[in-house]
C-alpha cells in the first residue's frame, strides 16, 4: 500500500475555544464533571439497587449504569442462566427456600466480579450474608416507592411468583411492611415515583453525589430558564440515551445527545482524565466531519493527531492495518491513550483491531458515522480484517469504552449506502422483534427520508436489540449472540465472491442472505411461505437486493457459494451452522444442516433470473 491509501495528520492542541453562553451546554459539562468524579470516588465499589418488585430497579439500573460508565448487571437474569430455568419454574419445582439460597450465592459471585451497577431480586437484601457483602463491596440504594406506584407498574403479571395470587395487593402490603424496614439499612434511598425513569437516574446521581462527597451540582445562572439535565428540550431533540454492557465491563451503547462529534472532548476527557485521543477515519468522512471532531478535542488538550485511510471494504487488509499501526505509533499513542474509530463499519473494524493490538491493547471508543455501524458494527466488541479465505476471519474482542452515535451525520450517507445500513435495521424486526418489522412495513418511507422522530426510533430500537444480545454472549459461547448472524452466512459468501468491493455492499449481501435464510426455511417447512414472501417484498420496497442473479458482474455457481460457506466462522466441527426462521421475529439457530440440502437450495436459487 503506498502512502496516499492512509495519511496522518498529527494534532497541534491549539483550538480556539469559542464562547458558550448556553445554560443547558453549561449544565451538561457540570454533569459530566460531576459523574467523572463519582466514578473516581466509586474505585472498586459496586452500585447496588435495591427495593421491592415495581420499584424500577432494572430500568433505572441500565440508565444510571450508561452514565456512570459500568457494567449492568440484572440478578434475576444471572440465576435464571445460572439455573437453567425461569424464577417461576424454580420456585415451582424446588420452592422458594431452595431459591434464595441460590439467590445468595450468585450475588456473592457478582459483588466479586468487579465494579458495576448491580439490580437485586425483591428478597435479596433481606438475607443477613447478601447485605454484609453489599457493605464490603459496595454502595446500596433503595428505590423507594409507595403502594400505588409499585401495583401500577406489576399489576397481575405472573412471571412474578409471589404476585401469582387472587389478591396480590395484600401479598404487596404484606411485603412492603416486612422488608422496608431493612430496606431502610440501605446507604442511600431514594423516591421511586411516577416520574421518567431519567428522573429518578439524576436523582440517584445526586445522591450519590452526596454519599461520597463529590462536587454538588451547581445551581441555574439567574435570568435563564431552569433546565433539568435528564429532560431538557435542545434545540433538537435528544438521542435517548441507552446502553448495556457485558459481564467483563464493556460499555457497548451510548447514544447521546444531537451532535456529540462537535462536544465530544469534554465528554471523553471526563470518560478518561489521563489519556490522549488519535483520530482514525476514512477520507469521505474526514472531509465532512472530521474538523469539528478535532477542534473539540483540541479544545481540551488531548488531540494526539488523525490518521486516514480508503474508504471501502479493501482496507480491511494485513497491509492497511500494519501501516495504521505504525501510524498510530507515529502519534505517539501510549498505553493509556485511546483510539477513535470515527467512520462506518469498516473503520470501526479495522480501528478497532489496531487498537486490541497496539502495545498489546489500548482504549477504543467508536463513533459510528453509517446507519450500519450505528446499529450493529460499532456495538459489540467485533474488530477484524477480511482475508481471501473470507471475511473478518482474522480479529479479537475488543470492547470499547464508549460508543458515540450521533443521526444527524446519516444525512450525509449516499441512498445506496443508508439502504445497506437499514438491511441491519430489519433485520432486528426478523430475528426477534416482530412488532418492529410491522412498524418498519409502515414508516420506512419516513425512516428514509429522514424524519427526525422516527429514523431516531429506527436507530434506537435497532441498537438496544444489539446491545442486549451481546451483553447476554458476550463471546457467542452460548449460542444467543449467534442470532445476529441471520442471513451472514449466505451473505459473507456472495461479499467474499464480489471481492469485498462496491459491486455488492455488506448490507446488500445481507439482504439476499436473509431472503434466502427465510426461504430456506419455508421450503423445509420451518415457516410459513408468506412470512418469506413478505420478507422479500418488503426488501424490494425498500429497494434492497433479493436474489443473487441481482449481483452485478456475474452469477456464482452453488459449489462457489458452498465452498465459500464453509469458511464462515459459524462453521464448526465441519459442519454448517445456519441462523433458520419459524417466522418472523423467531430466529433460532441450526447447529447440524445438511450440505447435501444446502447444496440442492443454492442450486435453485443461482439459477434465478
Amino acid at each position: 500500500m503506498d502512502d496516499s491509501t492512509l495519511s496522518c495528520q498529527h494534532g497541534t492542541n491549539q483550538g480556539s475555544p469559542s464562547e458558550d453562553d448556553l445554560t443547558r451546554a453549561e449544565h451538561s459539562k457540570d454533569r459530566d464533571r460531576q459523574l467523572a468524579q463519582i466514578r473516581q470516588f466509586l474505585g472498586t465499589r459496586s452500585v447496588v439497587l435495591i427495593g421491592l418488585m415495581g420499584a424500577g430497579k432494572t430500568a433505572v439500573g441500565r440508565r444510571l449504569a450508561n452514565w456512570l460508565d459500568l457494567p449492568f448487571t440484572d440478578a434475576d437474569s444471572e440465576i435464571e442462566q445460572a439455573a437453567g430455568q425461569s424464577i417461576k419454574e424454580i420456585f415451582a419445582e424446588h420452592g422458594e427456600r431452595y431459591f434464595r439460597d441460590g439467590e445468595r450465592k450468585v450475588i456473592a459471585r457478582l459483588l466479586e466480579s468487579g465494579p458495576q451497577v448491580l439490580a437485586t431480586g425483591g428478597g435479596a437484601y433481606m438475607n443477613p450474608q447478601t447485605r454484609a457483602a453489599i457493605e464490603r463491596t459496595g454502595i446500596s440504594i433503595w428505590l423507594k416507592a409507595e403502594l400505588r406506584v409499585l401495583m401500577k407498574r406489576v399489576g397481575r403479571r405472573d412471571n412474578r411468583p409471589l404476585l401469582a395470587v387472587d389478591d396480590p395487593e395484600t401479598v404487596m402490603k404484606t411485603l412492603m411492611a416486612e422488608r422496608n424496614p431493612v430496606y431502610a439499612q440501605a446507604d442511600i434511598t431514594v423516591e421511586s415515583r411516577e416520574v421518567p425513569h431519567e428522573v429518578i437516574v439524576g436523582d440517584v446521581i445526586d445522591a450519590l453525589a452526596a454519599k461520597l462527597g463529590c462536587d454538588a451540582m451547581p445551581a441555574q445562572k439567574p435570568r435563564r430558564k431552569k433546565v433539568h439535565w435528564a429532560t431538557a428540550r435542545r434545540d433538537s431533540p435528544p438521542v435517548q440515551t441507552r446502553r448495556a454492557s457485558t459481564a467483563g465491563g464493556a460499555r457497548l451503547c451510548d447514544r447521546h445527545r444531537r451532535g456529540p462529534h462537535r462536544a465530544a472532548g469534554a465528554r471523553l476527557k471526563a470518560l478518561l482524565p489521563s489519556a490522549r485521543f488519535a483520530v482514525v477515519s476514512d477520507a469521505n468522512v474526514a472531509d465532512l466531519h472530521l474538523a469539528p471532531l478535532k477542534t473539540s478535542l483540541e479544545k481540551e488538550g488531548v488531540f494526539l493527531g488523525s490518521a486516514t485511510v480508503a474508504p471501502g471494504e479493501a482496507s480491511k487488509s494485513f497491509p492497511v492495518l500494519a501501516k495504521l499501526c505504525e501510524t498510530l505509533l507515529d502519534l505517539g499513542v501510549e498505553r493509556g491513550d485511546c483510539v477513535i474509530a470515527f467512520g462506518g463499519g469498516v473503520v470501526g473494524d479495522l480501528a478497532g483491531f489496531a487498537a486490541s493490538i497496539l502495545r498489546r491493547g489500548v482504549r477504543v471508543v467508536q463513533m459510528p458515522t453509517s446507519l450500519l455501524a450505528q446499529v450493529d458494527s460499532a456495538i459489540g466488541g467485533k474488530t477484524g480484517i477480511d482475508t481471501k479465505q473470507g471475511k473478518n476471519l482474522i480479529g479479537t474482542f475488543h470492547q470499547p469504552s464508549l460508543v458515540l452515535s450521533d443521526v444527524s451525520l446519516l444525512s450525509t450517507l449516499s441512498d445506496r449506502e443508508f439502504r445497506a445500513g437499514y438491511a441491519e435495521v430489519a433485520k432486528y424486526g426478523l430475528l426477534g422483534d416482530a412488532r418492529f418489522f410491522v412498524w418498519l412495513e409502515e414508516n420506512w418511507n419516513d425512516v428514509f427520508a429522514g424524519q427526525d422522530g422516527k429514523r431516531r426510533h429506527a436507530v434506537e430500537t435497532s441498537a438496544r436489540a444489539k446491545a442486549e444480545i451481546v451483553a447476554a454472549d458476550e463471546r457467542e459461547l452460548s449460542g444467543k449472540r449467534a442470532l445476529l448472524n441471520l442471513g451472514h452466512t449466505f451473505g459473507h459468501a456472495l461479499e467474499a465472491f464480489a471481492g469485498y468491493s462496491d459491486r455488492l455492499l455488506h448490507g446488500e449481501a445481507i439482504a439476499i442472505g436473509m431472503r434466502l435464510a427465510f426461504t430456506y426455511s419455508a421450503e423445509h417447512g420451518l415457516c410459513a411461505e408468506d412470512d418469506a414472501a413478505r420478507v422479500a417484498q418488503h426488501f424490494r420496497a425498500v429497494g434492497l437486493p433479493t436474489e443473487i442473479a441481482a449481483i452485478p458482474g456475474g452469477t456464482p455457481t452453488p459449489g462457489e457459494l458452498l465452498r465459500l460457506m464453509a469458511q464462515d466462522k459459524k462453521v464448526t466441527g465441519g459442519k454448517l451452522v445456519l441462523v433458520l426462521v419459524r417466522g418472523i421475529g423467531q430466529a433460532f439457530v441450526e447447529n447440524d444442516v445438511s450440505m447435501e440440502q444446502v447444496t440442492d437450495f443454492l442450486k435453485r436459487e443461482c439459477a434465478r433470473a
